[in-house]
């Protein structure tokens, strides 16, 4: 019977495992979706740039970037972010971040790039992680209690009739 709950657990287990996986490369793949769309829609705008510079060329006009190119340049900017913000999920979900001076992608755990060697600073982890963790750990310590004492019992019973056997040999 325990080697059936046994292979139950080790099913479980690699089916979390497995589970976690593929969710996580689901969400990296639907970032990574988003994020050529983001740079279809920057190359577009820089299209638009580019040809509103390029006829005011050919007419030998000025270009006056903050009338006429202003709302491209701010269309850039929120692209600009919204890329910033996906390229980080991406990185965190693959426990990694982008070291600020080179730009590398590094274990979150590293307290210099290997690239560059500048210092990194430290992520502040929210309260909520902290709780969500804490709760975690928490149940991971309730289960690795319980199953230390069905092994405690086992080894109490297996002791008891191994001292019952020795005892039936001595009579």
């Amino acid at each position: 019977m325990e080697f059936f709950d046994m292979i139950g657990k080790k099913a479980s287990e690699a089916y979390k495992i497995t589970a976690d996986k593929t969710g996580k490369l689901a969400k990296e793949t639907k970032l990574k979706i988003r994020m050529g769309e983001i740079k279809a829609q920057t190359n577009e705008i820089y299209q638009e740039i580019g040809k509103k510079v390029y006829e005011k060329h050919v007419r030998e006009e000025d270009i006056s970037i903050k009338e006429e190119l202003e709302e491209e340049c701010t269309k850039l900017d929120v692209l600009s972010d919204e890329m910033d913000s996906l390229l980080n999920q991406c990185l965190e979900l693959r426990d990694k971040k982008q070291c600020p001076s080179c730009f590398a992608k590094i274990d979150k755990d590293m307290n210099y790039c290997p690239n560059c060697g500048l210092k990194q600073e430290k992520e502040e982890v929210s309260e909520e992680e902290l709780t969500d963790d804490e709760e975690v750990k928490e149940v991971e310590i309730i289960e690795t209690s319980e199953d230390e004492n069905k092994e405690n019992n086992n080894e109490e019973e297996t002791n008891t009739t191994d001292e019952e056997n020795k005892d039936n040999l001595h009579e």
